[in-house]
């Protein structure tokens, strides 16, 4: 897959530019085993890079403007380096502005660049196409101006570009996305920035991802809301006791002695933030001890919370995943993402995908009137120079 991506991307750069490119850069989408809405809660998160991924290619042009080309979209722009670079109403190339922003501002010196870039990440699907896109082309730019930027600085210089944006976005996907490695997890800490990888041997299963094809409007309000909420009731927390610096440190029990005096809401938010640390942990146990089938439980034990308790679920996600559970071949499935909408992670039986695949888009066609798309995803190797 990557090796036509590769030649495509470059061909089209010699026929845009009339020159080959000197560095050529793979930069990938990520999905979140488990962990879900905890990186901006200070949480473990269990992300990995997958193997969609965007391709740039660069070269130098001896001039102070850059002249960046979405293959995909059919579309280009032009950024003068010695202007200060200001939002667009283009959405796609606020991403690359704002890390050419974030170079600048932290002193990092570099000139006019060419460059075309192509991707077989699904946009929409809540697989972080906007991380591989600022990862990558930092890495790009990095690499063709001989720049030294350390990993875990293109990931937050990435994340604070998308906050330029407007997305106000944990660390995870900026993270996954420069420090993957093939067939290893990453558990996070998103406070801390410490990890470690653990093997990602799924064993007779196969991840696979059904998109769900909607997106329901009410993402980014609820998104920032709750993180007020959490933000709300971690303070509450604190207030009686004060030892607890972050979530990490806040046991179920203790969170249940508070219960009677906690807003119900609020309650529910925390209580599924305190119990998804946990699960992701045992998750880790899991994978390093192979038990395959304690990984998918929990999968199933995560979106009960996220359907439940942070009600960032929607019908046609809660079907899936219901669908899932009473299908033999399927041993976890969970939302992925934000919610309200994008894709389910499913552990499946190796061998049975076609007939999940059959089974799944007929009844999600009959039910929803809407066709579901399939991604089969392999654990894969971080940003990297072709």
């Amino acid at each position: 897959m990557s090796d036509t991506l590769i030649q495509n991307t470059t061909a089209f750069f010699e026929k845009s530019f009339g020159n080959s490119p000197q560095k050529t850069v793979l930069s990938p989408g990520r999905i979140n085993i488990i962990g879900e809405h905890i990186d901006y809660n200070d949480g473990y998160v269990l992300p990995a890079a997958i193997d969609k991924v965007i391709c740039f290619t660069f070269a130098k042009n001896n001039s102070t403007t850059s002249k960046i080309i979405a293959l995909d979209l059919n579309e280009e722009f032009e950024v003068d380096l010695t202007q200060e670079i200001q939002l667009s109403e283009v959405t796609w190339t606020n991403y690359i502005l704002g890390v050419l922003k974030q170079l600048q501002d932290n002193g990092f010196s570099f000139e006019g660049f060419n460059c075309v870039f192509s991707s077989t990440i699904p946009v929409g699907s809540g697989l972080s196409s906007s991380a591989a896109l600022e990862c990558g082309m930092i890495f790009g730019v990095a690499a063709l101006f001989d720049l030294t930027i350390k990993k875990v600085d293109i990931a937050l210089m990435g994340q604070k570009a998308e906050h330029w944006v407007g997305i106000n976005c944990g660390i995870m996907d900026q993270f996954s996305s420069v420090h993957g490695i093939e067939n290893k997890v990453i558990k996070l800490d998103c406070n801390t920035l410490e990890f470690e990888y653990h093997d990602a041997n799924f064993k007779d299963y196969s991840l696979m991802l059904m998109d769900s094809n909607v997106k329901h409007s009410l993402f980014t309000s609820e998104y920032n809301t709750r993180r007020m909420e959490c933000e709300e009731g971690l303070s509450f927390i604190k207030s009686h006791f004060p030892e607890i610096k972050n979530f990490k440190d806040c046991s179920e029990q203790q969170l249940l002695s508070l219960q009677d005096k906690m807003n119900p809401l609020i309650f529910k938010r925390v209580h599924f933030v305190v119990k998804e640390i946990n699960r992701v942990q045992k998750a880790c146990e899991a994978l390093d001890n192979g038990n395959i089938e304690l990984l998918g439980a929990l999968l199933f034990e995560t979106h009960n919370g996220l359907s439940q308790e942070y009600e960032v679920s929607c019908a046609e996600l809660d079907m899936l995943v219901a669908t899932a559970k009473a299908d033999d071949t399927i041993i976890g499935s969970r939302l992925m993402g934000g919610g309200f909408g994008g894709c389910t992670l499913n552990l499946i039986k190796k061998g049975s995908e076609n007939e999940v695949k059959n089974k799944f888009s007929n009844l999600y066609l009959n039910t929803f009137g809407i066709e579901l798309k399939f991604y089969d995803v392999k654990i894969s190797n971080g940003t990297i120079l072709i």
